[in-house]
């Protein structure tokens, strides 16, 4: 599907659109904890305060709660039971930190009540890491040698990392509900505030969506570049 001047067309009709949404689920994120990073919440407590107090009312006194360096960078480890908040949301006392900090707390909750989509997330990692890696040089290769059967092989290897971003769609929808009727059940957070973070949350979950959605335009143009070669 190459048109006048070796324009990539399928580039143009998969890629670029979603490029676009990424870029703008992105930003919206940046701006929106932007917004809610200004604001400090009634209870003036901070992101690690309010995350040990969520970890300790859930029976989970044991998983640590730490600071790591960058700005968005929390997530809860798994492995050593570990939940890591940003410089931005570790000692700050804004609405926005506070959602954030909930989230992560979500995610700790869901591990130690065996939620289902998480344990599908991590059990399919293994599989994902070894065929992301595999599969753009035998994607590439089959561009280069024409040889759809190679180009198949590493599509297939592919749809794995899609089927691991699905998956976890359910797991930050999941994390984000938790925290959100954490915080508003338990006070840290009142009305106005609440609504707030779900703002916040709901704009960090889009990326997931746009990530998702990438990568499931990139296999479709990918079918269409095998097909045309398989076709010649």
């Amino acid at each position: 599907m190459f048109g006048y001047y070796g324009i990539d067309y399928t580039y143009i009709i998969f890629i670029l659109p979603a490029i676009v949404i990424s870029l703008i689920a992105q930003m919206r994120v940046t701006s929106t904890f932007g917004k809610y990073n200004k604001i400090q919440n009634s209870r003036n407590m901070t992101g690690s305060q309010v995350a040990r107090k969520i970890l300790d009312q859930n029976g989970l006194s044991s998983v640590v709660v730490e600071h790591v360096p960058g700005n968005l960078s929390d997530h809860y480890d798994p492995t050593s039971r570990t939940l890591r908040l940003s410089d931005s949301v570790y000692s700050s006392s804004s609405v926005a930190s506070l959602g954030v900090a909930a989230h992560e707390c979500g995610h700790a909750i869901q591990h130690a009540k065996g939620y289902a989509p998480l344990k599908a997330r991590h059990s399919v990692y293994p599989v994902v890491r070894f065929s992301s890696a595999a599969s753009t040089p035998l994607i590439i290769l089959g561009l280069i040698v024409n040889t759809p059967a190679l180009l198949y092989l590493g599509i297939i290897l592919f749809s794995a990392v899609v089927v691991f971003q699905l998956i976890t769609l359910p797991v930050e929808f999941n994390a984000s509900k938790r925290a959100l009727a954490i915080l508003e059940d338990n006070n840290f957070l009142d009305y106005d505030e609440v609504r707030s973070a779900k703002k916040v949350l709901s704009a960090a979950a889009m990326t997931y969506v746009a990530s998702a959605l990438m990568s499931i335009m990139q296999i479709l143009r990918l079918l269409v570049l095998a097909g045309n070669r398989r076709d010649r």
